[in-house]
């Protein structure tokens, strides 16, 4: 009987307990049961409505302003290298030293040769001044005389010969000096001491590169720039004069902004694109020949257009869209058409005003229609970061 008795009361505790907790209002039961949870909380971004730049991210290649390779002009035995292998030369610095003796036998030879045919000059000049008295006292034939004056024009070409060989001769010589063609930063040396040298096939010996300033060239497609001058006929896009960024291969905009050079007025058939360069200033040779890098060009300007972060867009199988929140903090999607970009924003050609809170974050927890708590990107980012409490 007793345990029959320990049932009994049991279940009118919890019966009472049941009755009780139905009287209570409504409230104190969700109270009771822990509250509700709170809204969730989500990064905005206030859409820019004004003018914006245009812009085309395009691959490229760094490329040095001027490079200069360094050749052997004469054929000799390499003797001495006179620089540091990836230091900054001057134009005119001696870089390498050839050997010279041969070089200084033949100039040699080529002034004793000059004196040699001055002085048949000299004896041809005396005999045709000889014959030309002569001739008309008919101490000599007409014909002598001519034969004298044949003469001393060979000599003098040959004399002229022997002056010219001297001048190759002397330039050969210098030659074994091997100067710098232009100032900038030199590589390795590509031949060592010792390495038999040749002017026919002129072998290399270094590479001397200006990085002061770089160029990079790039490539846009033929179609890109028909379409870009469709919106320019139909006045949806101005030309304007902007600069020109880089972004370095980490994604690392570059500090520097350079200006577009020049642009190919044909198409490669093969490619279907057109090359492009821009000069960029490198005063801490940070870019160097031959990295990638991507550049950002701004391609014109476009009125009346409406701006929002990459992070906004979102894209379904029935287009792209964004979410905003509106002032009772509901969030709802809003279907856009977007028109290319302006820096890392795109521009909305219809959909949005501006004005409208735009979210960048928190999209994945919030489905339309939920209430949201949002924190403005900017607000947050200038926002001070706590300092952790000392320990004690």
């Amino acid at each position: 009987m007793l345990p029959s008795l320990k049932k009994s009361v049991v279940l009118v505790i919890g019966a009472a307990a049941m009755l009780a907790a139905c009287g209570k209002p409504e409230g104190e039961a969700a109270g009771a049961a822990g509250g509700g949870m709170p809204p969730a909380e989500v990064t905005v971004v206030t859409a820019q409505a004004g003018s914006a730049a245009l812009t085309r991210d395009l691959s490229g290649r760094i490329t040095a302003v001027r490079t200069a390779e360094v050749r052997a002009r004469v054929d000799g035995i390499l003797e001495k290298r006179l620089f540091n292998e990836g230091g900054e030369v001057k134009a005119g610095e001696s870089l390498f030293k050839i050997d010279s003796r041969v070089l200084e036998a033949n100039a040699a030879t080529a002034k004793a040769a000059l004196v040699k045919a001055k002085s048949s000059v000299l004896i041809a000049r005396q005999t045709a001044d000889r014959y030309r008295q002569l001739v008309g006292e008919q101490g000599v034939s007409r014909q002598e005389f001519d034969q004298a004056e044949a003469q001393l024009k060979q000599s003098e070409a040959e004399m002229a010969a022997a002056e010219a060989e001297v001048r190759r001769s002397s330039v050969d010589l210098e030659y074994a000096s091997v100067q710098a063609p232009i100032s900038g930063r030199i590589g390795r040396a590509l031949v060592s001491e010792g390495a038999l040298l040749s002017k026919s096939s002129g072998t290399a010996l270094a590479t001397i590169e200006q990085i002061n300033s770089v160029y990079v060239d790039f490539s846009q497609s033929g179609a890109d720039l028909l379409r870009l001058k469709q919106l320019a006929k139909v006045g949806k896009l101005k030309q304007a004069s902007l600069p020109v960024d880089l972004l370095l291969e980490d994604g690392t905009p570059y500090a520097h902004a350079g200006k577009l050079l020049f642009a190919e007025q044909t198409i490669d058939p093969a490619t279907g694109t057109v090359t492009l360069r821009a000069e960029f200033p490198n005063p801490d040779h940070l870019l160097l020949p031959g990295m990638f890098a991507t550049v950002r060009v701004a391609q014109g300007a476009m009125d009346a257009t409406v701006r929002v972060p990459q992070k906004a867009i979102v894209s379904s199988p029935q287009g792209q869209l964004v979410y905003i929140v509106g002032s009772d903090n509901k969030v709802a999607p809003v279907p856009v058409k977007t028109g290319g970009f302006s820096g890392t924003d795109w521009i909305i050609l219809s959909g949005l005003k501006g004005g409208e809170r735009v979210m960048i974050d928190g999209i994945q927890k919030v489905r339309p229609g939920a209430v949201v708590s949002p924190v403005d990107a900017a607000a947050a980012k200038s926002a001070p970061i706590a300092s952790a409490p000392a320990k004690k």
